[in-house]
């Protein structure tokens, strides 16, 4: 027998999609070209059937299979009238199977891939189903066994299920006669209509050139990702209203920024439609407040579940079914008149009353990297320019056609480009030095403007603004106040009007350089010294993963001693490189090492102090990730994060040059002692716990020597604080 795949997929991170194309015979097979009649189609996922033609090409008398939690009613009230009337008069033989069930109930938690291959295996005949089931179990003894008796064991059962638990759907005459409705209409952008729909349909590849005419330099308009409405979450999270705290941080820790705290007046409220429950909002007299959620939009990691810190959970997982009604709410609620944040920006809730300009990202469901990047962008993100490098942010953060950058009330939002993974630092870097100079001919020319004669109102403005022009936050109500008095000065100066002219870079931008471990302690090791060392006002922000996270998990120089990860595959035998101690060796750079789930105050103080402070900053942010083998699931990555604090395996400390002027020891460790238990940490992890299935005997003396080396480091830093 021999067999030829394809794969065709689009570049999300988690819950995008994959199309196999699968060829098998009894003679060597050499098409170069993908399926375009097949015998069998299967969607694994149900939200898909609204989203693409998943039949097109299916032969007839073909088979399809759906796994659906639908039973064989709701199949008939849910399945869209196109894919009824192919399937009748295609003579289809139509089944279904609800493997996302299978799994949660021998404890897979979403993994249905054993499922979905043996019902392939029995409906497609492909092989005898009891040869397909032998090889399915030996490999799964070869994939799994290392992981213990009980991971294969369940995979088993898996497989045994996936046959047993077809069902096959008797298709009605009156399929073939359905009239399809015309799908309902709604006002979008040309660019969403003409670009990102057919892109997203995985039609790109016949858009003619003229589509792209005006966008020859490849640039791409802001915010497209809030179209896609992915719906590929099994459970999102449902407000419970009468028992929410108001403490925002579910909407803090939201890597897709899916869920946000909605602040309405009384009027907004009774215009609202069914689903928009609000309460009084604290510390917001005479507004309402409503925790609003996207079921569409949402991953369903289930994070914001998991560390809701009121007495009684007020975010539940429901399956995504039953919240689809709420998606009304959600479209009400981001029209509501934007309200002043009432509470402090750089706080935990106040800064998730400012809206996320980074939303809907292609990113793993549970990911901390675009929790970071979020909460970032909440506090600076109306001036921010990023170089990124690449890596998963440059894919989460820019995957044709979806842009997760998005803008405010007001249109401004960070601007975005990507270079290479070697020199983002530098990349970013002329990005500053660039507009520096702008802004340096701006300000002589404000100096020219004040030597003349300009009201007294024109020169208080560009005063202010001189005196300030480097100084982060307001900026941007100094800009306003200088091209509201320009305007209102209605003169024929040519200086005026060139700094007119140049308003946009009135404004302070807030330059960061944002990139993984793999970019930042490695391949792009030299540029960023080079940056840091430049004693420029730039920002670094590292996601680090411990680990090369976006090309399958290769060591990097954060990757720690004992834990197995590509190109380390008997367990890292060097400790971790301390790039925040490097950078701190300067005495001039800014330096924090935080942990979102550890301490969310933490982060936003060191997030405001990095970009604060008139010179380079660096910080550093433990991101669990999908490589590292949670076994308590991305579900839990915050409290994973928590827990890498608890018992000393990642440290919180800043390092802020500024405090030596004041006399103040600079270095701050902002992590308690240790209380956790470092070895319970890492046999959590299926890096680390692997290795003593793989190598017993070496798995010892390794983990002995990774928390050693987190001791030492730990004392390094107590040793400075004390200082």
């Amino acid at each position: 027998m021999y067999a030829q795949g394809y794969f065709f997929y689009d570049s999300k991170k988690s819950g995008g999609i994959t199309v196999s194309h699968l060829r098998f015979g009894k003679t060597p097979i050499k098409s170069p070209y993908l399926i375009n009649k097949a015998d069998f189609v299967a969607c694994h996922n149900q939200s898909y059937v609204y989203k693409y033609n998943v039949l097109e090409g299916l032969k007839k008398g073909g088979k399809f299979l759906l796994n659906t939690i639908w039973t064989p009613e709701e199949v008939e009230e849910h399945l869209p009238a196109s894919y009824k009337k192919f399937i009748a008069e295609n003579n289809i033989e139509f089944y279904t199977l609800n493997a996302v069930k299978i799994a949660q109930e021998i404890g897979l938690g979403g993994r249905i891939n054993m499922i979905m291959q043996s019902a392939f295996f029995k409906l497609s005949n492909v092989i005898p189903v009891d040869d397909a089931i032998k090889y399915l179990k030996d490999a799964v003894v070869t994939s799994y066994g290392k992981k213990g008796q009980k991971v294969v064991d369940m995979n088993n059962a898996a497989i045994d299920k996936g046959v047993e638990s077809i069902v096959k759907i008797e298709v009605p005459a009156s399929w073939a006669s359905i009239v399809e409705e015309a799908a309902a209409t709604t006002e979008i952008p040309e660019f969403i209509k003409k670009i990102v729909n057919p892109m997203n349909r995985q039609e790109g590849d016949k858009l003619p050139v003229s589509a792209f005419v005006g966008m020859e330099d490849g640039t791409f308009p802001q915010g497209t990702a809030a179209y896609e409405k992915r719906g590929v979450a099994i459970n999102v999270p449902e407000w419970q209203m009468d028992k929410c705290i108001q403490c925002n941080q579910c909407a803090f820790v939201c890597p897709h920024a899916a869920i946000r705290p909605i602040l309405a007046n009384e009027a907004e409220v009774a215009a609202a439609p069914a689903g928009f429950e609000a309460k009084d909002a604290s510390g917001a007299k005479g507004l309402k407040f409503h925790m609003a959620v996207s079921p569409l939009d949402c991953l369903g990691c289930g994070n914001c579940a998991d560390i809701c810190p009121a007495k009684e959970k007020a975010l539940v997982m429901k399956p995504l079914d039953t919240q689809l009604e709420k998606s009304a709410a959600w479209d009400y609620a981001l029209t509501v008149s934007h309200k002043e944040n009432p509470a402090k920006k750089f706080s935990v809730k106040g800064s998730q009353f400012e809206k996320p300009l980074l939303e809907f990202s292609g990113s793993c469901a549970g990911c901390m990297e675009t929790s970071y990047a979020k909460v970032v962008t909440q506090l600076f993100g109306d001036r921010m320019m990023i170089a990124n490098a690449t890596g998963c942010s440059s894919i989460w953060g820019a995957s044709a056609p979806a842009t997760p950058y998005t803008t405010n009330h007001r249109g401004h939002g960070p601007s975005w480009a990507n270079s290479l993974f070697e020199d983002n630092a530098q990349f970013g870097l002329g990005m500053f030095l660039g507009v520096e100079q702008l802004r340096d001919k701006l300000a002589m020319t404000v100096k020219e403007v004040l030597g003349g004669n300009a009201s007294a109102n024109l020169k208080a403005a560009l005063q202010d603004w001189l005196d300030n022009m480097n100084v982060g936050e307001g900026s941007r109500e100094r800009a306003d106040k200088v091209i509201a008095a320009i305007e209102a000065e209605k003169t024929d100066c040519g200086l005026v009007k060139e700094i007119y002219d140049n308003k946009d870079f009135l404004v302070k931008r807030s330059h960061w350089i944002f990139g993984g471990d793999g970019w930042s302690y490695d391949i792009g090791y030299g540029g960023l010294d080079h940056v840091l060392a430049s004693g420029e006002d730039v920002n670094v922000f590292v996601f680090d993963t411990e680990v090369y996270s976006n090309t399958g998990g290769q060591s990097s120089k954060a990757t720690p001693t004992a834990a197995i990860a590509k190109f380390a595959a008997s367990g890292k035998k060097t400790k971790k490189k301390d790039l925040g101690m490097m950078a701190m060796s300067y005495g001039y750079v800014y330096v924090a090492q935080v942990s979102m789930g550890a301490d969310k105050n933490q982060l936003v103080k060191a997030l405001a102090e990095a970009e604060a402070y008139p010179g380079p900053s660096l910080v550093i942010g433990y991101s669990p990730c999908i490589n590292h083998g949670l076994k308590a699931s991305m579900g839990k990555s915050q409290l994973e994060s928590k827990k890498a604090v608890d018992c000393g395996y990642w440290a919180l400390y800043r390092y802020n040059p500024a405090l030596k002027e004041e006399g103040k020891n600079p270095f701050v460790l902002d992590s308690k002692e240790p209380t956790g238990d470092f070895r319970e940490f890492l046999m959590g992890e299926v890096r680390y716990a692997s290795l003593s299935k793989q190598f017993p005997e070496a798995a010892e003396a390794l983990f002995e020597k990774t928390e050693r080396d987190a001791k030492e480091r730990l004392a390094g830093y107590k040793e400075l604080a004390a200082k």
